[in-house]
């Protein structure tokens, strides 16, 4: 009976011991799964942040030298169809020259984003395509600034001209009665009328187009200088501000 009652005694006590090891080990086994889960979520975290088509959340890199091509081409078949109107224009009056950089540009920035764009340079290649791509747009920034700014000198002259057919060219002048004012020759025009109504129209969408075209090329430059620099200086700045008590302290 004795033996029998020691038995029983230690029976309970063994499962005891057994529930009291176990309430740890599931603690410890609960604790290892949210640092999984955790863990994951930070995996896919850096995996956005390193994929290099995307871009705060969103593939606007793609979308961005796309526009480039587009506005590109408009604005150089614009400005060719202006050209085959009147052959008398001038070359800053069709602003061909900036459709052609901002199409190369754009060629240069898909041909980027969509093959080999990462945000740390690890070959010479990668490095010469986005200083080559940045210096394009901060060229086509320039050169669409100019094209607004011919095309609205031009689109205040013609405001006031007072045309009239002579054979085959429309001469115009900015104030008929003043005998030295400015004349305007516009040549190989079958009447006035192209000249004072459908290219008004031409100059206008010249403005838009190439003031679109130069906040895109902005754009694109914004985007190298952010996937390049911001971080860079941001690490700077935070290690500058730490104490130096701090650093040995940690050494």
């Amino acid at each position: 009976m004795g033996t029998q009652d020691k038995h029983a005694r230690s029976g309970p006590q063994v499962k005891a011991g057994e529930l009291k090891t176990s309430e740890p080990e599931r603690e410890t086994r609960g604790s290892t799964e949210k640092k999984k889960k955790v863990d994951k979520k930070t995996a896919q975290i850096a995996a956005q942040d390193e994929d290099p088509h995307v871009c705060c959340g969103c593939r606007f890199p793609v979308v961005l030298a796309l526009l480039q091509l587009a506005f590109g081409i408009t604005i150089t078949v614009i400005a060719f169809i202006m050209k085959s109107t009147s052959s008398s224009l001038l070359v800053r009056d069709t602003p061909y020259w900036v459709g052609i950089i901002v199409c190369v540009a754009g060629f240069l920035g898909f041909y980027m984003y969509c093959i080999i764009y990462q945000i740390d340079e690890q070959t010479l290649l990668q490095f010469i395509i986005k200083l080559t791509y940045f210096l394009l747009c901060a060229f086509g920034l320039i050169l669409c600034i100019s094209a607004v700014a011919f095309a609205a000198y031009h689109y205040n002259q013609m405001t006031t001209f007072s045309c009239e057919m002579d054979l085959d060219e429309c001469v115009c002048k900015q104030d008929p009665d003043d005998k030295i004012a400015r004349i305007f020759h516009y040549s190989d025009v079958a009447d006035c009328s192209v000249v004072t109504r459908t290219l008004k129209i031409y100059l206008l969408l010249q403005m838009f187009l190439n003031f679109t075209a130069g906040l895109i090329c902005l754009w694109g430059c914004y985007v190298m200088w952010k996937h390049r620099y911001q971080v860079f200086f941001v690490g700077i700045r935070f290690q500058s501000l730490v104490p130096i008590d701090k650093q040995q302290q940690n050494v």
